[in-house]
């Protein structure tokens, strides 16, 4: 798609559709703006429109215009409005045009930016709902949009910022695919040579082969990997924009989860392709930051496996050595995300990092919690954790910090092992987070649960049905703020 900005008036600029945003009750604005739509303007809004948030209606114009029709949408009352209802608004407006087959669309963006808000939160709504996942569909006969122009006088300005939110919007797109490819065709071989395919210059892969874990003692990680045929695959993807210490990012990459011998249940086990969610996000945020050059120094690492029934796999009972030396007793296979894990972050110290984030779809405690509003959020580091609050507000992938209490050791407590990786559904959103604590500590380190927010079974403003890609937004805001 082809997105620019340009200062021309409205009133010459040619397009299948103007997008007119306007204040609950106030369709002043475009008066002197648009002179010749200003009869029809208030026609419009004596019988069928206010202004009211995501409000819409749709006007045809008259032959002395360079548009088909005119889309009015509501911003709400102008005390109320905030960014990411401009990010709503966005999405509504460009979703109800591709519907009806426009192509080429335009937004005034004057009446946003004298509100003070920038206009590509609109823009960003707007890429972000255009999302579509057809790569299994014999025939797409859904429309499409070819171009959205930006109509400011402010556009030498904006330049820099519509290149940034197009490149982000692109990897969550990319994320995105990647959660919503089926497990048949998403292996972590796949994952690999995927993960491979961002190499350039200034991102290096190295993939650890299983060979290559067993040297290492990996038999944590390992240990989720022996009833799947399909091979493990250890993915480490290394930026270097600077010549500082990482930000290690480590992602769940679980490309199927049955639940091993501790079987989920069948309904809803189609959906256990998204449980690499956490890793497809790192992979879409090292994509982001590569292409925007960012001087900032990543490490992003993917434990990939599957997780299956089979005659070699790991039983309820089984006592294995992780990395670190630390013995686990397992008690739920169905536990096996923070046993992948927790070997990735003992291997990440060896970086050196300033943090250590780990961004995984763990709990079904989490979904309990906070249901698909908000990422679960622990950590042994003020300073960085109230950064991502702030970055989590600035993009709406909101997170809520939890507890990690002394007392959740209790419920990991093992008679005959150092841990164990479940200590039942008694608080086992925080008892798993400190599991991992466990093995990060006292290496600087945050815990995202998005077991909740990864997957959608309807849509919402910006993010239709499906993987969300959810932590892309999040982990690029905050890493560019460093």
């Amino acid at each position: 798609m082809q997105i620019s900005i340009i200062e021309k008036k409205e009133s010459d600029f040619s397009c299948d559709a103007l997008i007119l945003p306007f204040i609950e009750n106030d369709f002043s604005y475009y008066d002197n703006l648009i002179p010749t739509l200003s009869k029809q303007i208030h026609k419009v809004f004596q019988k069928e429109f206010s202004g009211k948030f995501n409000q819409t209606a749709l006007i045809s114009c008259s032959e002395d215009l360079k548009y088909d029709r005119v889309f009015f949408v509501g911003l709400g009352k102008k005390e109320d409005i905030t960014s990411e209802k401009i990010r709503q608004i966005g999405a509504k407006a460009a979703c109800s045009l591709r519907d009806i087959g426009m192509k080429d669309i335009a937004i005034s963006s004057g009446l946003i930016s004298s509100l003070g808000f920038p206009i590509t939160n609109f823009l960003e709504g707007s890429l972000l709902s255009l999302y579509k996942y057809n790569r299994y569909k014999k025939e797409d006969n859904s429309n499409n949009i070819n171009s959205i122009t930006i109509l400011s006088i402010f556009s030498k300005n904006l330049e820099d910022e519509i290149k940034k939110i197009k490149i982000v919007s692109e990897a969550v797109y990319f994320t995105r695919d990647l959660i919503n490819t089926p497990a048949n065709d998403l292996t972590p071989s796949e994952l690999a040579e995927i993960a491979k395919s961002l190499k350039n210059e200034h991102i290096s892969v190295t993939v650890l082969e299983k060979p290559d874990l067993e040297k290492l003692g990996m038999n944590s990680y390992l240990s989720v990997s022996k009833g799947s045929d399909e091979p493990p695959k250890f993915i480490i993807l290394e930026y270097k924009g600077k010549e500082i210490p990482p930000v290690v990012i480590i992602g769940k990459s679980i490309t199927f989860d049955s639940g091993g011998i501790s079987l989920k249940p069948a309904d809803g086990m189609e959906k256990m392709k998204y449980d690499m969610a956490g890793g497809a996000a790192v992979l879409g945020v090292l994509k982001a930051v590569s292409e925007l050059n960012l001087p900032v120094h990543i490490v992003g690492i993917l434990p990939a496996t599957e997780n299956l029934i089979g005659s070699s796999a790991t039983r309820p009972g089984d006592i294995i050595r992780a990395y670190n030396g630390k013995t686990i007793e397992i008690i739920s296979t169905d536990a096996e995300g923070r046993m992948t894990l927790v070997d990735a972050i003992c291997y990440s110290k060896k970086y050196n990092p300033s943090l250590i984030i780990d961004i995984a779809t763990l709990t079904g405690a989490c979904s309990i919690a906070f249901g698909n509003t908000a990422i679960a959020m622990m950590g042994n580091t003020r300073e960085f954790i109230e950064k991502i609050k702030i970055s989590g507000l600035n993009v709406y992938e909101r997170v809520w910090e939890m507890p990690l209490f002394e007392e959740a050791k209790e419920y990991l407590k093992s008679d005959i092992a150092d841990i164990k990786n479940s200590g039942g559904k008694s608080g086992s959103l925080c008892s798993s987070a400190y599991f991992l604590y466990e093995f990060a500590n006292p290496a600087p380190w945050i815990h995202l649960d998005i077991a909740g927010t990864a997957w959608n079974d309807k849509d919402k403003p910006y993010i239709p049905k499906g993987a969300s890609g959810i932590g892309v937004r999040l982990l690029f805001d905050f890493i560019s703020n460093l």
